[in-house]
């Protein structure tokens, strides 16, 4: 699988303060192009419709475990005219391994783990097919953006095959068991619309502005104090689902430590000052 691998510069020459920008492996299935300090990672697999090979998971954990330390968000997004059909069925389809099942479903964990729990927020532009590993993949990521051209379904159950990707954790979190349940048991598909009613992504735009919106949302998000940002992705996760006295107890700490970082004293003088913007509301979503 590594001779399939090409070498790919993320971004065009030297990253912030100078510094060449860091060399990384990728499968030609993933491209990566960035805009400051947010990196735009594409899944590149139009002809199948963007479907997750082995090669594209094992690249999505190897970016996103190896990230640039000058990268502050990333926005993930699919070419052509679908995010993601989800898994290549290629790759299940007679294996009869039971053990090298699990290690499969495992590989695909470990990769979305990298993206939910790794150093920065991430971005999905959901267009066309959000489609079983797809959807999964999408729920890991922490902010979605759906265009008017989605559609979302799980369609495990007439493949006769389950989760694996982390779906079975991450989607009934985000939409509930019964609406799982309803579209793993009877094929149904929802619209953007319904998606985002459901939860499954926060926002809805017009056919061909999801990136805009997603690298405008990313740019704001690189933007934060990094511990801050670090707080939100791993702390508040684990805080919601604590028991109310150890999650108290946690915010507690997390607040303490976010808010005695050099760059917080410096952000809340700045606004103390009234050097600093203040919250406004322009009534947009």
């Amino acid at each position: 699988m590594d001779n399939n691998y090409i070498t790919e510069k993320l971004g065009i020459g030297p990253g912030p303060g100078g510094r060449n920008v860091a060399m990384l492996a990728l499968p030609p299935t993933l491209s990566v192009t960035r805009e400051d300090a947010v990196a735009i990672v594409r899944l590149s697999r139009p002809d199948k419709r963007n479907a997750l090979d082995d090669a594209t998971v094992l690249g999505l954990e190897r970016f996103f475990a190896t990230l640039d330390e000058t990268i502050r968000a990333v926005v993930l997004h699919g070419e052509g005219a679908h995010f993601c059909a989800g898994l290549d069925l290629g790759e299940v389809t007679g294996e009869a391994d039971l053990f090298r099942g699990i290690q499969h479903s495992q590989m695909w964990h470990r990769a979305f783990h990298a993206i939910q729990f790794g150093r920065v927020p991430v971005f999905a532009v959901l267009h066309g097919a959000v489609v079983g590993g797809g959807f999964e993949l999408a729920a890991a990521c922490h902010v979605r953006i759906a265009e008017s051209s989605a559609y979302f379904a799980l369609p495990e159950g007439q493949r006769g095959i389950f989760l694996g990707g982390g779906g079975a954790m991450r989607l009934p979190r985000l939409i509930g068991v019964p609406l799982v349940q309803d579209l793993m048991l009877t094929g149904r598909t929802l619209s953007a619309e319904e998606a985002v009613r459901a939860r499954a992504a926060q926002y809805l735009v017009e056919p061909g502005t999801g990136l805009a919106k997603a690298l405008d949302l990313a740019r704001k998000a690189a933007s934060n104090a990094p511990m801050t940002n670090f707080a939100v992705l791993h702390a508040l996760p684990h805080i919601a689902e604590a028991n109310p006295s150890s999650g108290l107890f946690t915010e507690s700490l997390m607040a303490a430590i976010a808010e005695t970082t050099p760059e917080a004293q410096a952000r809340l003088r700045a606004f103390l000052e009234k050097r600093a913007a203040k919250i406004t509301h322009d009534g947009g979503g």
